[in-house]
């Protein structure tokens, strides 16, 4: 048997693994780091979260990702090139963070990499009936495993497409396995660049288990902070709180078929970027809104779209537990715009549920490299959008 596959036959035989999930989204404020420590699977998964770090991305690199990510024409040798060279640096941003930690490579088991999305195109979305769902993220596997000398899974959405996925949301799997409670309807809200929810039904039923995107989190907010602020976000949401929504251009931005379309759904900043609030303004007639009315306007376009979502797939004689996530939570202009709009629902932080918030996306792909080895027998029923799927490729570092 070749060495490498023996290595990884003794690791999904321990008792105990331990994993490095690591996770950049489309907001590109860096490589977010998880030591975890995992036992067990499927619903008796255990995780215990060692250390968490996020290791900024450098602002020239943010530029260079910016110029191929989310745009349907791109200068091709860009991509090419930033493909091996992000898995090189998110291997060296691992191995500085375990020299941080005073932990050796040796004693880490796996590495579960997301990689950078630079392109999401569901069928529904690009409008190619003879092409299937389709996702990029960029950072090859192989690269991390060779630079960090541990073996490596990548690339979890391809297999979630395969099977007839959209490729995300896939916080669905590990909010199920770390989150699920009997007795307790809690919805898991992640307020990314990106907002998704996966609800998790009180009764414990993987097969009513159910995830979707919502519309845009803070990716119109963020863009527009850096255009108006000359910042990566709007701090405490303090421009927003200066200003008022306006109605007009609210329901322009609003107006888009997303909304529209049947549960899953995904989407992502090909959609929802600058040009389409330019648009938005341009047909809502509100080209001179000032930034503070701007920034209000985009906050609660954000609240709505989530809350509709949520609204659509709850029912109003049943109790729900909103535990958010992500970026977003530190929003407290956008996260007291949601709990105006969901006022019988209790909201708190997944942080109470002993992960911490920042963390939960770097810890989730930590726990699906963790089903692909031990795991992957539980069932989520043939359904759209929550295939019953292990995901991960694996790299060896030699």
């Amino acid at each position: 048997m070749n060495q490498q596959i023996q290595h990884l036959y003794t690791i999904a035989r321990k008792p105990e693994r331990r994993i490095i999930g690591l996770m950049s989204g489309t907001s590109l404020d860096g490589l977010d780091v998880a030591l975890c420590r995992l036992s067990g699977s499927g619903p008796q998964t255990n995780v215990v979260l060692e250390r968490f770090r996020t290791v900024p991305y450098a602002d020239d690199l943010k530029d260079e990702i910016r110029t191929i990510c989310a745009k349907r024409e791109i200068e091709f040798e860009r991509l090419c090139l930033l493909n091996p060279y992000i898995g090189q640096l998110h291997g060296h941003m691992v191995l500085d963070s375990l020299r941080l930690w005073g932990v050796q490579s040796v004693d880490v088991d796996v590495v579960a990499s997301h990689g950078q999305t630079v392109y999401h195109a569901p069928q529904r979305q690009h409008g190619h009936d003879k092409f299937p769902n389709a996702t990029l993220q960029i950072g090859d596997g192989d690269h991390v495993a060779a630079t960090t000398g541990i073996i490596t899974l990548s690339d979890f959405r391809q297999k979630h497409i395969a099977l007839g996925g959209e490729g995300a949301p896939l916080a669905v799997y590990g909010d199920y396995f770390m989150f699920s409670k009997a007795g307790e309807n809690r919805i898991l809200l992640n307020m990314g660049g990106i907002a998704n929810f996966t609800y998790l039904p009180a009764s414990q039923d993987a097969g009513t288990v159910f995830t979707t995107d919502t519309g845009p989190g803070n990716t119109l907010m963020d863009a527009y902070a850096r255009r108006l602020l000359n910042k990566p976000y709007d701090e405490n949401g303090r421009l927003a709180a200066s200003g008022h929504p306006n109605a007009d251009l609210l329901g322009a931005l609003l107006n888009n078929p997303f909304f529209t379309l049947s549960f899953p759904k995904t989407t992502g900043p090909e959609v929802f970027n600058v040009a389409y609030v330019e648009e938005a303004q341009l047909v809502s007639q509100t080209t001179n809104i000032s930034p503070a009315n701007l920034m209000a306007t985009l906050v609660q376009f954000s609240a709505e779209t989530i809350a509709q979502a949520i609204s659509s797939l709850t029912q109003s004689n049943e109790a729900y537990t909103v535990y958010i996530s992500g970026g977003g939570m530190y929003n407290p202009v956008l996260t007291g715009a949601i709990q105006a709009l969901l006022p019988a629902m209790s909201f708190r932080r997944t942080n109470e549920l002993g992960i911490d918030g920042d963390a939960k996306e770097a810890v989730l792909f930590a726990v699906l490299a963790n089903e692909c080895l031990v795991g992957g027998t539980t069932s989520f029923g043939n359904r759209q959008g929550v295939p019953t799927v292990s995901m991960g490729k694996v790299s060896f570092p030699r």
